[in-house]
């Protein structure tokens, strides 16, 4: 793990996205947090300034890394689909996150059930295919949808395992995971309507979940 001893101030350019700021919310203040594909590391730092959070963060990319280490956050250089194993052993953290990350996975059901086996409880976050949006370019033109939410070609996207709310909730109850909170946002990560909390499957663009296994 990379650490410096100076730490990097928190600008103003580092405020959080309204989807990492829900998830900011449902951490607890002086917990353990591991977040999975950590970008620049902004969201731990704010849990580390805000909330006095213990954080830790995977992460590929090399810039991304090099700004972590300036914000002095403990961070390792992996790739997610190498699992967790190497790393970390059980129940190691209160909470482990990955956001804008799950859909891009090669096994996200494995990659989650590890984010359970280290973590008491996880946090995850993922586009939403089933948003009308897609439903219409799909439907209507029969093609694979490119939205400013899901914006690469089909021949192009990162995203490997594209999957719809009700998908996921299958997922949790296969898996024996209990769902303790919900809520979806728009494309600009801010949350919608009470119609989009009504039909979330069918308006929400990026859903957000924390879960743990069910006792």
């Amino acid at each position: 793990m990379s650490q410096l001893s100076g730490i990097l101030p928190v600008s103003e350019s580092d405020e959080l996205r309204a989807d990492l700021a829900i998830i900011a919310g449902w951490i607890k203040p002086d917990s353990k947090v591991l977040d999975l594909g950590c970008g620049d590391g902004t969201l731990l730092a704010k849990l580390r300034e805000q909330q006095n959070v213990r954080g830790y963060g995977l992460e590929i990319n090399a810039f991304n890394i090099e700004t972590c280490v300036q914000k002095n956050i403990n961070v390792i250089q992996s790739d997610l689909n190498d699992g967790l194993k190497a790393y970390f052993a059980d129940n190691s953290f209160d909470s482990v996150i990955m956001s804008q990350t799950l859909q891009a996975t090669e096994q996200p059901d494995l990659l989650i059930e590890e984010m359970l086996r280290v973590g008491a409880e996880a946090i995850v976050t993922f586009p939403n295919m089933a948003h009308w949006k897609a439903r219409l370019q799909l439907g209507l033109k029969g093609i694979m949808p490119v939205t400013k939410n899901l914006p690469h070609q089909w021949f192009n996207t990162p995203n490997v395992h594209l999957c719809t709310l009700n998908d996921f909730e299958v997922l949790c109850r296969n898996h024996d995971i209990h769902i303790l909170q919900r809520t979806v946002v728009d494309y600009s990560h801010k949350k919608g309507s009470w119609l989009m909390n009504m039909f979330p499957n069918l308006l929400g663009e990026i859903a957000i979940y924390r879960f743990c296994k069910n006792k």
